[in-house]
């Protein structure tokens, strides 16, 4: 499929539709029971989401949207975990047997669609990001309709969803919460900080560090040993063995490794 470039244009179009976002009242428990869920898992997703530089909530609403929040799924598409993945994209992760942890694939599915390599996480970034995630049939071949994995249950959609890979309904009306919707709501609730105020995100969270305990470490020591190769002891000290792991799974040692 063919790509959307991420311009002045589509950021000018993301700050309209999301600066006037309401959410449907009636809709409003069912944002709010998937927004605590969200929030409860945050350690889980910032684990998966600090080394690659990627903030937790983008990662808690791709997983609502493509697993209903179950962790027995694959975070690319919502396949179970007991083998790769079937439906697009197929056959992953590529690398490693099944049954897959939750943060194993994750962690491919991530890399998979290269948000390891966006250093900028503004409002409209994410939009975007969380777009692309999808696809982009309904901005290339349905322009009239607001794509509904953004903005279902807000005032921004109505009807006109696809009911199956290449088919269209222009009377289908889509029943799951929308990615914008969640994300404002995150907001609104100041679960995360204001979106607006958001900076670029290049500073790395974890640092080489032998000699103490750092915050979020332990985290991350628990999310490493999911992975066979690995075996740390959690102690919470970012030191080089923790940093000899991240390289193995990351590609990247802590940051100060001068190794």
């Amino acid at each position: 499929m063919k790509t959307i470039e991420f311009n002045n244009t589509l950021k000018k179009d993301y700050e309209d539709l999301y600066t006037c976002t309401k959410i449907r009242p009636d809709k409003l428990a069912d944002v709010d029971s998937i927004v605590n869920k969200i929030v409860k898992e945050k350690a889980r997703y910032q684990a998966v989401g600090e080394p690659l530089g990627i903030p937790w909530y983008v990662i808690g609403i791709i997983h609502n949207m493509e697993c209903g929040q179950r962790f027995t799924q694959h975070l690319h598409n919502g396949d179970p975990l007991t083998g790769k993945t079937i439906k697009v994209p197929k056959g992953r992760p590529r690398i490693g047997q099944p049954p897959f942890s939750w943060e194993e694939s994750a962690t491919d599915a991530l890399r998979c669609k290269n948000l390891d390599k966006v250093n900028d996480w503004s409002l409209t970034r994410i939009l975007y990001e969380l777009e692309r995630y999808n696809g982009w049939g309904y901005r290339l071949y349905y322009s009239h309709v607001n794509s509904p994995y953004l903005w279902s249950c807000s005032n921004h959609y109505t009807k006109g969803k696809y009911i199956a890979d290449n088919e269209w309904s222009e009377t289908a009306v889509s029943q799951q919460i929308g990615a914008a919707t969640l994300l404002q709501r995150l907001e609104e609730r100041n679960e995360i900080n204001s979106l607006s105020e958001l900076a670029p995100v290049n500073k790395p969270f974890f640092t080489l560090n032998n000699e103490e305990a750092k915050p979020r470490v332990e985290d991350l020591q628990c999310f490493l040993n999911t992975f066979d190769e690995v075996t740390l002891v959690v102690d919470g000290i970012p030191g080089t063995n923790t940093s000899k792991a991240v390289k193995m799974i990351f590609g990247n040692y802590l940051s100060n490794n001068l190794e």
